[in-house]
């Protein structure tokens, strides 16, 4: 598969046969780039403008949303049940964790995950191998818990850091990618451009963090 950070929770993912997939795309208030070209698939992990301007995606794509199983297109999508911050959904509501796979490689794309993993959800995620992570904090979980979620998943291979400060985003009251490599205590590579082609193959032998640009 390629996968291309586009910034903040946003990435495009394009299969070997062509399906693509973005995630949780932002609206005109985020200053990251659009998501460019069609795509047949979006996921949405909950309702909040960063995350859900489906509208800005071309190609009507299939729109996959909330907890349960859903195939599209092939690929089986799980959604599993999370909460945007440590009261359970409280003080931001619900979030949604979707873990699928493409390729042969089996990701996971926390949304705005703002709590360590319980036995439950830990259940459903013990195969992932890639996680596409928030790591900024004050909106999602920081640096050390972001950290405690990665610990958790025994399977875990490739961590990419999403929500976090940047030059495009850098008065938004989150924390930059450093201060969650610091804690984390992995591997650390810094591809130094936005897109990566990743396979079963290409996953290394032990949890590792890949720092990707935003387009």
């Amino acid at each position: 598969m390629k996968l291309q950070w586009l910034g903040h929770a946003c990435f495009r993912i394009e299969s070997g046969d062509g399906t693509v997939i973005v995630t949780d795309p932002y609206d005109e208030s985020v200053p990251y780039t659009a998501p460019k070209g069609p795509a047949h698939i979006v996921t949405v992990s909950h309702d909040h403008f960063d995350h859900n301007a489906v509208g800005r995606v071309e190609g009507n794509p299939e729109v996959v949303r909330g907890i349960g199983e859903r195939t599209v297109r092939g690929i089986p999508f799980r959604g599993i049940a999370a909460y945007h911050d440590t009261k359970g959904g409280r003080d931001r509501g619900g979030d949604v964790i979707f873990k699928f796979a493409v390729d042969g490689v089996t990701l996971a794309h926390f949304g705005d995950l703002g709590h360590t993993l319980n036995a439950e959800q830990l259940k459903f995620l013990s195969d992932v191998e890639l996680a596409l992570l928030p790591v900024g904090g004050h909106f999602t979980v920081g640096p050390k818990e972001a950290s405690e979620v990665v610990r958790s998943l025994p399977r875990l291979r490739v961590v990419i850091p999403m929500h976090y400060r940047t030059e495009a985003v850098k008065d938004w009251p989150i924390r930059p990618v450093d201060e969650f490599l610091e804690a984390v205590g992995l591997p650390a590579k810094r591809l130094k451009k936005s897109a990566v082609e990743i396979t079963p193959e290409s996953l290394p032998a032990q949890k590792e963090v890949w720092v990707l640009n935003y387009a």
